[in-house]
C-alpha cells in the first residue's frame, strides 16, 4: 500500500537553523498490516507520519500510495485523498469540546466530495461510533467524556469515510494502562476488518501489539 523512496524533509531550509528531520527514508507497508513506528523524541516519527498523512510535503524522494505517486498532487488533490482514503488519530484527540460526539464524528462527511443527506450522515456516524464501543455517548458533548471515550470518538471520526489507511500519532500517550489496552483492542479489531494501521508510539507494550516495528533514529530508518 505504501512505498517511500529516499524521502528527505528539511525544516527551515536555507536558514541557519535548518534541520533535516528525515534523511533518505525508504520503507514499505503492505495493505492490511498493523505497524508501529518507534523512536526517541526528535527522531522524525511525527514528521514521517505527517508525510504519510499528506499533511506535510517532502523535499525530495517519492511517495507511492496504492501504486500512485503523490509527488505532483495539488493541495486540493491531497486534501481529497486525506478525506477519502486516510483516517488520522491524534494524541490530543483534536475534537471540538463543545460539539457532541455525533457532531465531531460527522465532520469529515462535510468535506467529502460525496454529498450526503442528514439521515445518511447520522446513520454513518452512529455506525462508526458503535464500532468503537461508545454508542451510549453519541449525544454527549466531548467535554463531558473521559480520555478513553474521547480517543474512541476520535477513532470513530477517522473511520467514518471508510478509509483504507489509519494513521495514529501517539494515540495512547495521554491514557492510563487500562484504557490503553482498550484502545489497542479497538485498533486490533479494525485491523482484523482489513484496515491498514500505522501507529507512532514510544510505548513498547503498544508496539508489541503490532505485527511489525519500524525504528527510526536521527531521521533514518534503522
Amino acid at each position: 500500500m505504501i512505498v517511500l523512496k529516499d524521502i528527505v524533509k528539511t525544516y527551515h531550509l536555507g536558514q541557519s537553523n535548518a534541520f533535516e528531520a528525515l534523511q533518505g527514508v525508504s520503507l514499505e507497508i503492505q495493505a492490511g498490516e498493523m505497524v508501529a513506528i518507534m523512536g526517541t523524541s526528535g527522531a522524525g516519527k511525527s514528521t514521517l507520519l505527517h508525510i504519510l498523512a499528506c499533511i506535510d510535503r517532502y523535499d525530495s524522494g517519492e511517495y507511492l500510495l496504492d501504486g500512485t505517486s503523490l509527488d505532483d498532487f495539488s493541495e486540493k488533490k491531497l486534501a481529497d485523498l486525506r478525506n477519502e482514503k486516510i483516517g488520522i488519530v491524534m494524541q490530543d484527540f483534536a475534537l471540538v469540546e463543545n460539539f457532541s460526539v455525533m457532531e465531531n464524528v460527522s465532520i469529515p462527511l462535510d468535506f467529502s466530495k460525496k454529498k450526503r443527506h442528514n439521515k445518511e450522515k447520522k446513520a454513518l456516524a452512529t455506525q462508526a461510533v458503535a464500532s468503537t464501543g461508545i454508542e451510549d455517548q453519541l449525544y454527549k458533548k466531548v467535554k463531558e467524556l473521559s480520555g478513553g471515550q474521547k480517543q474512541r470518538a476520535a477513532i470513530a471520526r477517522a473511520i467514518i469515510n471508510n478509509p483504507a489507511l489509519i494513521l495514529a500519532d501517539e494515540p495512547t500517550g495521554a491514557l492510563d494502562s487500562k484504557t490503553t489496552k482498550e484502545i489497542m483492542h479497538v485498533f486490533g479489531e479494525l485491523n482484523k476488518k482489513g484496515k491498514t494501521i500505522v501507529i507512532v508510539t514510544h510505548d513498547t507494550e503498544v508496539a508489541k501489539q503490532c505485527q511489525r516495528i519500524i525504528r527510526i533514529e536521527d531521521g533514518r530508518v534503522l
